[in-house]
């Protein structure tokens, strides 16, 4: 990475250049002070504060809350993200800069809980990170010099998390607040689970592996981070089906990590669960809210658009409460290149677009009172496949009507409903050799599977696809998906994973070169037949009619596994053709579903076994995904 890095940087020296004139200007024209802000109950987090030197104007206050470090520490120490990036605009603006250490987290005092519930209504000493952004915020107001009694917070993933619980705060000085990939629900859409299938690798990187140490006990204040357990194996296919079990995962991690024992002590959607639902914090929101996620993010899709709806419902007329989702990865809307991901071009920067046209006139209007929000729209949704911005007033969108595209024999896809008095297709799924989340060899997760070539699957035998014929018109896809199985299993447990893919036409000709994906930047990748995944997810069979009480199938019985796959914004070009894959695992993204009805979290190598899977595409049982098409006609 530092190779390429270091060749993009002698292709383009004058950006090079920019940067390092940014950073004497931002050093002339911005100090930096440290400060500990005392809470309610006493613990004091730490705080960078970095303030114009100019007096000549009162300023606006943009805060992040974060438990990934405030660094650099040291009052003589900046930090290049404010002239690196698009974060500079806000000096360029005369905003006072904050980055604030949350409570529990590196420089700052206290217990770190991971997604505090909030609490609505709080007994005297009583605190939560609602209370924690509130009792900072009034400190800043009250404290700093020169500002203009404005507040906006902003952060992406669990920052993002963080400023849901700003909002919550509801403090009189906070008018504008941007969740960005906010974590929301971790159990049912984002990070370490989706629909309750339990994403291994990501959980357990992010607990064992991460830079920051995270999850290990912080018992004082410290700038340094903690250890990390890592890797002995190279290859994330390799070493997560040979550790085997998520108990041995559990062996590896040793017994310091408390959250890990939560996630094996809560395998179902319990009290525990639903109270660290940030959706609990949306109700009755003061400030303005824009809600900011990508449609292609690995970590925290779910997470934009759910809690955009749940702001919504519960605060009805509310001036000001936006969604933004680009064709982005996790934080991509935030970086200087938003033109692709992957092997897939989207015809703009669309980062770019989004810094300048959305967020910065959207914290200029409400924290200096300068330019219009006008032309934010509702809900900004970029189209991929169409490479276009559309603007809706409402999401989903209202003219988008719900049809059905059903399964049929020898892999065809069809908007009619099969006539076939009997008719299924089978797989065997076998625990000792699950399906990939991607064709490459990798050691982190790549962010690139969420567009990624999905030819790799549809040539195993343990992975069903139908397709539509050639498309004769565009086919745009706006709202969420529904897959609806009819299945009977041989087994008592089984996971299902479908797959929403955008097949480009054989005759497509060109090559690309995409020296930022994981791939070979000599090698051209071949286009023409491309599978693009456009949208795929689990689902943890046991959870069909309850995520609280999950229930075993009864093996060889017919059962109906409907779930939601997502909210998709993609039009299917003329020419294209419309596949579904279905298959059992998704390895090693999501740990194995042993297929028998157990404590997955507990459960032992001998209650691993294969499992024939029928999925039935008949006039009875017919199987289908059902499609928010939109038609503005």
């Amino acid at each position: 990475m530092k190779i390429i890095l270091g060749f993009l940087l002698f292709l383009n020296p004058s950006l090079v250049q920019a940067q390092q004139q940014d950073s004497v200007w931002f050093s002339q024209n911005y100090s930096k002070k440290e400060v500990s802000i005392p809470m309610r109950d006493g613990v004091k987090l730490f705080t960078s504060i970095y303030y114009p030197k100019s007096n000549t104007e009162k300023h606006p206050i943009l805060l992040t809350r974060t438990p990934y470090s405030c660094a650099p520490y040291g009052s003589d120490q900046l930090n290049p993200a404010y002239w690196n990036n698009y974060e500079k605009n806000y000096a360029k603006e005369g905003y006072i800069l904050i980055k604030q250490d949350v409570r529990g987290r590196w420089m700052s005092e206290g217990d770190f809980v991971n997604v505090r519930p909030f609490s609505p209504v709080k007994k005297s000493g009583e605190i939560d990170e609602s209370s924690d952004a509130y009792d900072t915020i009034d400190w800043l107001i009250k404290n700093l010099d020169n500002n203009n009694g404005n507040v906006g917070v902003f952060g992406v993933s669990y920052p993002g998390f963080f400023s849901t619980m700003a909002a919550a705060s509801n403090h009189p000085a906070l008018k504008a607040v941007s969740p960005q990939a906010p974590v929301t629900n971790w159990f049912i859409g984002d990070d370490f689970h989706h629909n309750g299938a339990f994403f291994q690798m990501d959980a357990f990187d992010f607990y064992s592996a991460l830079g920051s140490g995270f999850g290990q006990p912080h018992p004082r204040p410290t700038s340094v981070p903690a250890n990390n357990v890592g890797y002995p194996v190279h290859d994330n296919y390799k070493f997560f089906l040979q550790t085997g079990t998520v108990a041995n995962l559990t062996k590896l991690l040793g017994d310091s990590v408390a959250f890990w024992k939560d996630l094996m002590s809560h395998p179902n959607y319990d009290a525990f669960w639903k109270a660290r639902d940030a959706r609990n914090a949306t109700h009755n929101l003061k400030p303005a809210m824009l809600w900011v996620g990508g449609l292609f993010d690995a970590e925290d899709n779910w997470g934009a658009w759910n809690a955009y709806k749940a702001a919504e419902e519960n605060n009805k007329g509310k001036d000001f409460n936006k969604l933004v989702m680009g064709p982005w990865y996790h934080g991509q809307w935030a970086n200087n290149d938003g033109t692709h991901l992957g092997n897939v071009q989207f015809g703009s920067n669309t980062s770019t677009w989004y810094q300048q046209n959305i967020e910065i006139p959207f914290f200029n209007y409400y924290l200096k009172g300068k330019g219009d929000v006008s032309k934010i729209a509702e809900a900004n949704i970029f189209i991929s496949g169409a490479n276009e911005w559309k603007n809706f007033n409402q999401w989903p969108p209202a003219e988008k009507q719900d049809k059905a595209l059903y399964l049929h024999p020898n892999g065809k896809l069809s908007w009619t409903k099969p006539t076939n008095e009997n008719g299924f297709s089978s797989y065997m799924s076998d625990p000792a050799k699950p399906v990939p989340y991607t064709e490459d060899v990798h050691f982190n997760r790549s962010r690139n599977y969420m567009t990624d070539d999905q030819r790799f699957a549809s040539r195993r035998p343990d992975v069903l696809v139908f397709e539509t014929d050639t498309l004769t018109e565009d086919v745009t896809v706006t709202g969420n998906v529904t897959a609806d199985l009819i299945t009977s299993i041989t087994t008592t447990d089984a996971d299902f994973v479908v797959k929403l893919i955008d097949v480009l036409p054989d005759y497509l000709s060109y090559n690309k070169i995409d020296i930022y994906s994981d791939k070979d930047p000599e090698i051209n990748y071949p286009l023409g037949g491309y599978q693009m995944l456009v949208h795929g997810e689990v689902f943890r069979g046991r959870f069909r009619n309850s995520y609280e009480k999950p229930q075993p199938f009864i093996p060889n019985k017919i059962d109906e596994v409907k779930y939601k796959l997502g909210d998709v914004a993609h039009t299917f070009k003329k020419g294209h053709r419309i596949m579904l894959q279905v298959q059992s695992s998704w390895f090693p993204l999501v740990d194995r579903n042993p297929q028998t009805f157990v404590d997955i979290y507990h459960a032992k190598e001998s209650d691993f076994k294969k499992a024939t899977i029928n999925i039935f595409h008949n006039a009875k049982g017919s199987s289908k995904i059902i499609l928010p098409v939109y038609s503005n006609r």
